[in-house]
């Protein structure tokens, strides 16, 4: 933890709201990514975005030092996500009716590159990167719950395997299981479309 990061959660403790607000800018567009991978929904994810950030706030003085103020910031707002995605899908989440091997290898980098593809991008390359961004988006919600966060924390964010054990209040073995399962699945989903995968994404075929 950075030093000005250890004096505003100080001063946010003492109740400083210019202090907070202050800390939060710099995770302010991590948390909505987060939670908007989760619930697909960009006004809902604002939503709870805000809402995250005024429980935390509200639960700052329980927050320990020595410990990661990004897991502890997207526990909470993950946790809020979780909740708003089992109150509106209860009765028609969709899922992936696949077992995914632990084992599929799939680097963490070639997600998060699928998703910042386009960024300098032609016209065309543009329209392909932002159609590629909806099916990734709904590859995401198409997975277990768990599995969703565990993928979007690691491969999407950039987490480590320990920071997602403390957001998630699990065990790093169980993390790395629902990241490996999460990212065969997707791959799976994803190669639906794969036609508009970089090559070394596609899953192998009798041609190639």
């Amino acid at each position: 933890m950075r030093d000005d990061e250890e004096q505003l959660i100080a001063r946010s403790q003492r109740g400083d709201v210019n202090a907070f607000n202050e800390l939060i800018l710099h995770y302010q567009q991590t948390t909505y990514s987060v939670v908007y991978r989760m619930v697909g929904n960009a006004d809902t994810a604002a939503d709870i975005t805000q809402d995250a950030f005024i429980a935390a706030f509200r639960a700052i003085r329980s927050f320990r030092g020595g410990s990661s103020f990004r897991a502890w910031l997207l526990r909470i707002a993950s946790n809020m996500a979780c909740d708003h995605w089992r109150r509106t899908q209860r009765h028609s989440e969709e899922s992936l009716d696949v077992l995914a091997d632990e084992d599929e290898p799939h680097a963490a980098s070639d997600l998060s590159s699928l998703v910042e593809s386009g960024q300098e991008a032609n016209p065309e390359e543009y329209l392909l990167s932002q159609e590629l961004q909806g099916i990734i988006q709904r590859g995401l919600q198409a997975l277990p719950l768990d599995q969703r966060v565990a993928v979007v924390l690691c491969d999407i964010e950039g987490l480590s395997y320990e920071e997602i054990a403390l957001t998630t209040q699990s065990n790093i073995g169980t993390v790395r299981s629902r990241i490996a399962r999460g990212r065969a699945r997707l791959r799976l989903y994803l190669d639906q479309y794969r036609e508009l995968l970089p090559r070394n994404y596609r899953l192998p075929t009798n041609k190639e």
